[in-house]
């Protein structure tokens, strides 16, 4: 398979470029800067609306990954506009171009995220769940509908609604980490609201899997099978790293530190979500289990 990927050097992209490419297939990366010579990528700016459209002939699938980051910076008007940008022009001036290409792609796979659902308490969220309300489920809304220049051309789109990515190389885990080995971690807030995880090592057999099956479309959760409450998160990264989990972190201080939007969106909001489609097309998880999957990712377990 001959696919193209923007995000390609995002904590994300990179695991997905790896697997993939190991796996036989050909990548080719979007990136916005000249390519250099002889290698295989494809210049583009969605900003300025510039692609070499020439370069995407002929592929057989994309995997849409670009995004700028909504956890670095304090929310503000400009901050939110640039989060949202970055995701809805972004994908639909892609969409637009492969759809006017004369040999467009069979398939699109177009990250989106759990923010779709809001905060929902402790709802069982599938893929046919409503939307709710707020920045980030309008976000994923009008990022998942900017691929419908796509899917008017005829091509196969998944929109995968990733989860939190377990990583301690970036993302929240990693954020985690030092207060944790510190004996400093414990509960955000009521630590009542579920936490909808998926390990790094899963994403990109994920995104393979929805490549592979033709009969694989619409929104997917890409989200491991066991959501957990924050405070058995938080038990279960201080068990892994045997240490003491004794410091609660208020609402009120998660709200002075970062803004209250964004802590409510993505610190004390809740979303208990199941990955359906992917459990009935066929994908076993690697680590379907968080205690499992941290001594992993810490290097403390065995690789199933």
């Amino acid at each position: 398979m001959r696919l193209a990927i923007t995000g390609s050097t995002g904590l994300v992209g990179s695991e997905v470029v790896t697997v993939l490419s190991a796996a036989g297939h050909e990548v080719v990366r979007l990136v916005r800067r000249a390519p250099a010579p002889g290698e295989k990528a494809v210049r583009w700016d969605p900003e300025r609306g510039e692609v070499d459209a020439a370069g995407l002939e002929g592929l057989d699938a994309v995997v849409h990954l670009a995004g700028e980051n909504i956890a670095s910076g304090r929310w503000n008007a400009a901050r939110k506009a640039v989060i949202r940008d970055s995701r809805v022009t972004g994908s639909r001036f892609l969409c637009e171009t492969l759809a006017g290409l004369a040999r467009p792609p069979k398939t699109l796979v177009c990250a989106s995220a759990i923010g779709y659902y809001g905060d929902r308490g402790a709802d069982v969220l599938t893929e046919e769940s409503s939307p709710g309300a707020g920045f980030l489920p309008e976000v994923c809304r009008e990022w998942e509908a900017a691929t419908t220049p796509a899917a008017r051309k005829g091509i196969r789109i998944v929109a995968l609604r990733i989860g939190m990515v377990l990583s301690p190389r970036g993302g929240a885990l990693a954020r985690m980490l030092p207060l944790f080995r510190a004996g400093l971690g414990g509960v955000i807030g009521s630590g009542r609201q579920y936490v909808s995880w998926v390990a790094l090592d899963d994403l990109p057999h994920i995104i393979l899997h929805a490549l592979q099956r033709g009969d694989l479309r619409g929104p997917v959760n890409a989200v491991a099978p066991g959501p957990v409450t924050n405070r058995e998160f938080t038990e279960a990264l201080g068990k892994a790293l045997s240490r003491p989990t004794p410091l609660p972190v208020p609402a009120f201080a998660l709200r002075l530190a970062v803004g209250g939007e964004m802590a409510d969106a993505l610190l004390l909001a809740s979303a208990r979500v199941f990955p359906r489609r992917l459990e009935e097309t066929g994908y076993r998880f690697r680590f379907p289990e968080l205690g499992v999957a941290l001594r992993h990712l810490l290097g403390k377990g065995e690789t199933p």
